[in-house]
């Protein structure tokens, strides 16, 4: 899963300079989130790229290990929690296979399992690292209709930009294969959501079997 590190190390300072795309679907999924977390609660966020999201969170929780597998976006993370004043975070390098154990009471993977080309591999790893009982929040883009701008961007660009370096692995997962791979890994979805408007992604609130 480091096969990718380099590609984002690359865009770091790029990534961490972009606006959020839909700041009001954002806010939801933070206001959503704090409302299944509790002030105990440890959390694990894989993918956490600059660290926005665990700063985010961090008030509404006792501790948060966010990790990525890019260095060059922990460094920007370790820098905006420095700025916020935010004590509560540790930003470790690290994929779903050696991240630390916990257990967790809540384990975050958001705008990252499309990303990767062993899903069912990574969902495993997540699951052992689930508190029983514990939460599984994920979000993301699946496949939108076949004939799409996107669908059609995504089959006729991304494996230009792939083959030059200018896009990382991408899986084109359906809902239905994502959800199917989460209750595989052993968890119960509470909760399938699609993003509003055209956006494509998908948020996933499971809980592992006790």
């Amino acid at each position: 899963m480091y096969k990718s590190a380099k590609f984002w190390d690359r865009v770091a300072d790029k990534y961490a300079a972009s606006p959020i795309r839909n700041p009001d679907a954002y806010e939801a999924t933070l206001d959503r989130m704090r409302k299944l977390l509790s002030p105990s609660d440890t959390v694990l966020e894989l993918g956490c790229g600059t660290g926005t999201t665990a700063i985010a969170l961090a008030p509404s929780v006792h501790h948060i290990t966010a990790t990525d597998v890019s260095d060059a976006m922990l460094d920007k993370g370790r820098e905006k929690a420095q700025a916020a004043g935010t004590t509560n975070v540790d930003f470790l390098q690290s994929d779903a296979t050696d991240a630390p154990d916990g257990p967790f009471d809540a384990v975050l993977a958001l705008n990252l399992l499309h990303l990767l080309e062993d899903l069912d591999g990574a969902l495993a790893e997540i699951a052992k690292r689930t508190k029983p009982g514990g939460l599984f929040i994920s979000k993301t883009f699946c496949m939108p209709g076949r004939g799409s701008l996107i669908w059609w961007i995504i089959q006729l660009g991304l494996p230009i930009a792939q083959a030059i370096g200018k896009a990382p692995y991408f899986a084109k997962l359906s809902p239905s294969e994502l959800d199917a791979a989460v209750t595989k890994a052993g968890f119960s979805i509470i909760e399938t959501k699609k993003a509003p408007g055209k956006d494509p992604r998908v948020t996933v609130i499971a809980r592992r079997a006790d």
